[in-house]
């Protein structure tokens, strides 16, 4: 189950992009697999369940970790990078449709707004 959620050719875009981590100097557990983490992160983004429901058993990293790791990636703006490379790749393999692309106005700032017709009281 947890293979399946993140192929080779999909690591092999994302790895390189992932921050190394800092070196241990007062010893601790080990950092786990950052393939590992990833898929557990892939499987609560899609399934929706929480980060302390994630099997860990399947996915051999705790969903504590797999939210540390999300936390972590964001923080270090992991995600639009991985977006930007997902997309020119498809785009590459002629799998992107922008004819069906849609923008919603509410996600979107309208930059200096519209004409006002009457000042607001």
């Amino acid at each position: 189950m947890a293979k399946e959620l993140l192929p080779d050719a999909l690591w092999a875009e994302v790895a390189p992009l992932l921050p190394p981590h800092p070196p241990q100097t007062k010893g601790g557990r080990p950092w786990c697999d950052d393939r590992a983490a990833l898929r557990g992160v892939i499987f609560v983004l899609r399934s929706g369940i929480t980060w302390q429901m994630l099997p860990t058993d399947a996915f051999g990293v705790s969903g504590s970790t797999c939210w540390r790791r999300f936390a972590a990636w964001s923080a270090a703006g992991l995600w639009p990078e991985v977006h930007h490379r997902l997309l020119n790749r498809l785009g590459r393999l002629g799998q992107v449709d922008l004819s069906k692309a849609v923008i919603d106005s509410a996600s979107v700032r309208a930059l200096f707004g519209g004409r006002t017709p009457v000042p607001a009281r």
